[in-house]
């Protein structure tokens, strides 16, 4: 347990041999030792998840979690340390506004990694939209860039419209023959049963359609196969375009992704919104805390022996250059006496 409280002592900036002497100042500079430390522990946490999510690497992001944790750790130490109890209040204030500032700063850096874990479901589930959406439109752009496709399509219609047209025309004069031979009236036959002139006449219609039929059908399958062929090259062509871009979309979860989607998420949902307010609010109060325990703490022993200690070192630094003052002016007579000036 003495470890543990001359380690919060170390983690308030306060001098321990001094605390030592004031029992009743222990506890106060635990709490802003401990403070200290879980701040600079979250930033720790905070910078790692965030470095995480940009290198992909846990030894990476460890080691500069470690880094950063320690860096805030020692500006908030240096921050708290700064400060001393004096008997004029206002000055305190005025000299801790730009630590306050300062800490507060440090506080919404320190909240938005946490911010962003805290929230990661939801931002996971944004980011599969976005995603979504990115991959669309790089479709619509790829066809855009692709636009013989539309219009090798339009042929192979076209060529397959005529056939069906001809075949169409085709089936109708079977139809036609087939009344004619059976003997059913129409508009077009006579009603009679049998082979006469008139079902002669459309056998020989029929099979002329058909001849046309088939070599219509045969040049347009020729054709239609090199135009599916073109558009199997080009469909080949796009996707490797499309290959190459999904990369990116699929990696498209980097940490200024994951704010950009954090950030509509609070504008959809009021709900994350005030969390994430609320969230950077706690960080405020515990970066600011140690700050405005000092502030608002009366002055005490340790203030006390801290101005007693600076003061001895002062009086011991004028005693010393007095001393050396005087040492130089005796020397300076004893020249001038030996050499007669």
């Amino acid at each position: 347990m003495k470890k543990i409280t001359q380690f919060f002592w170390f983690c308030s900036g306060a001098y321990a041999p001094l605390l030592n002497r004031t029992p009743t100042e222990t506890h106060k500079y635990v709490g802003i030792g401990g403070t200290i430390f879980f701040t600079g522990l979250l930033a720790s946490l905070s910078a790692g998840y965030a470095l995480f999510t940009v290198f992909q690497s846990v030894w990476i992001a460890i080691a500069f979690g470690l880094l950063w944790g320690l860096m805030i750790f020692n500006l908030d130490r240096f921050i708290v340390s700064s400060m001393r109890k004096r008997d004029h209040a206002w000055s305190e204030w005025k000299m801790a506004i730009p630590r306050l500032i300062f800490a507060v700063l440090l506080a919404v850096v320190i909240s938005k990694p946490l911010e962003l874990k805290i929230f990661e479901r939801e931002i996971n589930r944004k980011l599969d939209e976005k995603k979504m959406e990115m991959i669309t439109q790089s479709k619509e752009a790829i066809k855009e860039g692709f636009k013989e496709i539309k219009g090798l399509e339009a042929k192979k219609d076209s060529l397959r419209s005529e056939v069906a047209a001809a075949v169409a025309f085709r089936d109708k004069l079977q139809q036609e023959y087939d009344y004619e031979r059976f003997g059913t009236k129409t508009d077009g036959t006579s009603g009679i049963v049998g082979l006469g002139s008139n079902a002669k006449k459309k056998e020989q219609q029929l099979d002329a359609a058909q001849k046309e039929l088939d070599v219509l059908r045969a040049g347009h399958q020729i054709r239609i196969n090199e135009i599916e062929k073109e558009i199997k090259n080009l469909n080949s062509l796009s996707q490797l375009e499309f290959e190459k871009r999904q990369p990116n979309i699929e990696g498209f979860d980097g940490f200024a992704a994951r704010i950009d989607a954090l950030q509509v998420l609070g504008k959809e949902s009021d709900a994350i919104r005030w969390a994430n307010v609320f969230i950077m609010l706690l960080f405020v109060a515990l970066e600011t805390a140690p700050i405005f325990v000092k502030l608002i703490s009366p002055r005490g022993p340790y203030d006390e022996l801290v101005d007693l200690a600076e003061m001895k070192v002062q009086v011991y630094a004028k005693e010393e250059s007095t001393k050396t003052y005087v040492r130089s002016e005796r020397n300076l007579e004893v020249f001038k006496t030996a050499n007669q000036i």
